[in-house]
Parts: structure tokens; C-alpha cells; sequence
């Protein structure tokens, strides 16, 4: 997160000067395809401009202060003007309103996602620092809330935002809370979540040392078969060790003992058994088996398009990006109650399944020296240059920090790398010219 302040000192909200006792939080998005936050702050600095959001954040980190946080902002049509700061999300260009809250994609649907993802996980950063600023628990009623909750609790206009975007990429106002409180207890989502999606921790021989011990009697054509779920898993990007470690719950370790299925229907994780006595579906081949689990788990992970041919026939009855998270398969877990089994806990112990079999074989070390970073520091110049590299032997970037405060995510001889740089390791400022918060 790169939180720029420019307050627009001619809107009508600024110039008002109205202050708040801030008692919450209030998440928005923009209603319309507009990725760009530039747009939205031209229209609102102008005098005649009655409306204006403390923030508006973009998908490549920048998130742009508008007014003074305890400034009273025109957000939501309501009372809660009075107590909670407004922040909007920009949406992407490739979506197209249907009237009201409806929309559908007008083009790349991957854009869209990656858009939606990147926006929500900047605005858990930037809540996540409010709250330590304003001394408010994220779990606490009323104190982060959406618009449209707002409405619901007749504090805030009529609007469906933000769920009408987030609920179709398996993100929900439950989970942000959540990630916020993560986020403020030095982990984020990424980290106290399992992403379905992506590729596999663990290897084949991993995998078979793991089922060997657990089932020293498991068939040969067991074994051979192991290398598929980390190809079938890699052709649609998803992570075959989460599907190998599914089987073993399903199957009992591949003992099939207690399971509704058998080995020669080639159904490794239960398909088709919706109900108790039911004996699920077969496939022609362990391989086509273990693409229809795949196709079915990228069907609960993602919205994106398959890559093989469809196997799975129960593909169309699931609701598509539900379940983008492990932990969230079960549907007791979930935060729309959806998911792929009805057990309490079913992704936990995927995922106590999985911590099993990566630590098979692995060396255990410790490595001496003390992580510094991350932390949050405040820079109060507005031309603090960015470079390359740690120190002034590094060729500038061209881009300044502006004023405002930036995650810190190493630090080198005096120098910090900032987050949204972290990926190539090319954008560092001199930490002398910065506060540590």
C-alpha cells in the first residue's frame, strides 16, 4: 500500500471543515467501470462538489487520501457520514452495469478478477492501519461495514455495493473483517488463508512416502498414478498436492475403507455421492478421475475458463469462485455457506493432511538472523526518490514516494524496499528521510 495524500482543497467537504469522532470504517466501490481514481477526484474537487470519500484506492497499491481522516466526508447518504470514514474501491473497465447492481464482463474476465483481488487486498492494508490509527477492533459490530450494510442498519443510502462485486470472486464482508484483524496482527490474507489456486508445495515422492506410511499395503497402480494430480493440477492451475491430500480424506488413504467409492470407479474424492447410500460416479481411467477433481476444485477456486475438455459433469452445478481458499471447502466454513462437503472443518483437515505429507523427507534448519521488516514508516516530503537498488549508487526510478506512509518490506545499510516493488526488488528510499510508525 502507497497511501498518497492529496487532499482536494476545493471540494465542498474541505472546505466545509466539519469534523467527526470517528467510531468506524465504511468500504465502497465506485459503481461504475472506471479503474482510474484520477477521474473521480477531478469531479469532486470543485466547490459545487457535495460529495467526497476520505480515500479511493487503485489495484496497483496506490491508495489516495482525499480529506483529513476526521474531516467529515459526503459517503454514503446517511448518518454515518457522522461517525465512520468513507473509502471507495475503483472497479474495472472490463465490466458493464445492467442497472442497479447488476453487471456482467465486457471483456477479459481475468482482468476483471485480478482487478477485484488486488483492490480488496490494498483496502485491507489501508483498514488495517486506520484501525490501529483510530484504536478500532475490525471485529467489533457496526465498525467495518459495507454500504450496503450500511443500509441495512438505516444508516446509509440504498446502494449494493460492495458485495455485488466481491460476491462473485468468493470474497465477503465476514472474510474482510477477518483479514483485517490479520493484517493488523502482522500476517495478511495471503497468509492465514490456503489458496486453492497456484502451484504445488509438495512432490510426487513426497506424496508417496506420505501414503506408503499411512497405508503400507496401497496398490501399485496407486503409486504410478501419484505424478497425475501434480500434471492434471498444473494444466489448470491448481495445486495438486491440495487434490492429492483431499483423496487421502475421501479414501481413507486409498484403503477406500468407509468410503463410498472403490478403486476401480476411478473416483478419488467422492464425486457424485450427494447424499448418503449413493455410490458416486466412475471414469474410464484413474487419469480422467483425477481431471474431473481437478476441474471440480478449479470450479469452487476460480471463475476462469478450463483448459482440458470438461470430464466433470457436476462442473455446471457449482457456483463458480466460491471457494477460492482450502479452509473454505467445507460449507459449515464458508462465507456464503457453499463448499464442496457438509463436514465441519473439511478443509482443515485437507490441510492437516497436506502439512503431513510437505514435511515428509524435509530437513528441518534454522538460519541465524533477525527479520527487521515489514513495518510501516511516514514520509513527509513530497520528492523522496525511489531507486533501483539500496543506496545512491542505484540509478533513480524517476518516481518520487509523494507524501504519506509505505510498507517497508526489507531493509538494507539504511535503505527500505517498498512493498509495491517487492516482486523485482527494484524500488528502495533512504529511510533517513522517513519515520518509522
Amino acid at each position: 500500500m502507497n497511501l498518497k495524500q492529496n487532499y482536494l482543497t476545493q471540494s465542498g467537504c474541505y472546505k466545509a471543515g466539519k469534523r467527526i469522532t470517528v467510531k468506524g470504517l465504511m468500504i465502497h466501490s465506485v459503481g461504475c467501470p472506471q479503474p482510474k481514481a484520477d477521474v473521480f477526484m477531478k469531479n469532486w474537487n470543485r466547490a459545487d462538489a457535495n460529495a467526497c470519500v476520505h480515500a479511493i484506492v487503485e489495484p496497483d497499491g496506490d491508495v489516495y487520501q482525499l480529506l483529513p481522516w476526521e474531516h467529515r466526508g459526503w459517503h454514503c447518504g446517511g448518518s454515518a457520514n457522522n461517525t465512520h470514514i468513507g473509502v471507495e474501491m475503483t472497479e474495472p473497465a472490463t465490466i458493464k452495469y445492467a442497472g442497479g447492481a447488476n453487471w456482467t464482463e465486457t471483456g477479459d474476465g481475468k482482468n476483471t478478477k485480478n482487478h477485484v483481488l488486488a483492490a480488496y487486498k490494498c483496502a485491507v492494508e489501508l483498514f488495517a492501519y486506520l484501525c490501529q490509527q483510530f484504536g478500532l477492533d475490525p471485529m467489533a459490530d457496526g465498525v467495518i461495514i459495507s454500504h450496503s450494510e450500511g443500509c441495512k442498519r438505516g444508516i446509509a443510502s440504498n446502494h449494493g455495493d460492495v458485495e455485488h462485486l466481491w460476491s462473485k470472486f468468493g470474497l465477503s464482508m465476514g472474510q474482510f473483517r477477518k483479514d483485517i484483524k490479520a493484517a493488523m496482527e502482522g500476517s495478511t490474507a495471503a497468509d492465514s488463508l490456503t489458496a486453492i489456486m497456484g502451484k504445488a508445495k509438495a512432490t510426487a515422492e513426497q506424496m508417496k512416502s506420505y501414503l506408503k506410511k499411512k497405508n503400507p499395503s496401497v496398490a501399485q497402480s496407486v503409486l504410478d498414478m501419484v505424478p497425475l494430480y501434480l500434471s492434471e493440477g498444473e494444466a489448470e492451475g491448481v495445486r495438486g498436492d491440495i487434490a492429492f491430500a483431499q483423496s487421502c480424506l475421501e479414501t481413507g488413504n486409498f484403503t477406500f475403507s468407509g468410503s463410498a467409492v472403490t478403486l476401480s470407479q476411478n473416483n478419488f474424492c467422492g464425486l457424485g455421492v450427494t447424499q448418503r447410500g449413493r455410490t458416486g460416479l466412475s471414469f474410464g481411467t484413474p487419469q480422467l478421475g483425477i481431471r474431473a477433481q481437478i476441474q471440480h476444485l478449479k470450479a469452487y477456486a476460480s471463475t476462469d475458463a478450463l483448459i482440458n475438455e470438461r470430464i466433470d459433469p457436476r462442473f455446471r452445478y457449482v457456483t463458480r469462485g466460491c471457494a477460492p481458499y482450502a479452509e473454505w471447502l467445507g460449507r459449515k466454513e464458508n462465507p456464503q455457506g457453499k463448499g464442496w462437503a457438509a463436514g465441519v472443518k473439511y478443509g482443515e483437515k485437507i490441510l492437516s493432511i497436506l502439512k503431513a505429507i510437505v514435511s515428509e523427507g524435509k530437513v528441518q534448519f534454522m538460519e541465524s538472523f533477525t527479520l527487521s521488516a515489514p513495518y510501516m514508516v511516514r514520509v513527509s516530503i513530497p520528492d523522496l526518490n525511489i531507486r533501483r537498488g539500496p543506496g545512491t549508487d542505484f540509478s533513480k526510478t524517476g518516481k518520487f514516494t509523494g507524501v504519506g506512509v509505505f510498507n517497508i518490506v526489507e531493509e538494507k545499510d539504511g535503505w527500505g524496499l517498498l512493498k509495491a516493488y517487492q516482486e523485482g526488488r527494484n524500488g528502495w528510499i533512504s529511510l533517513a528521510f522517513a519515520t518509522r510508525m
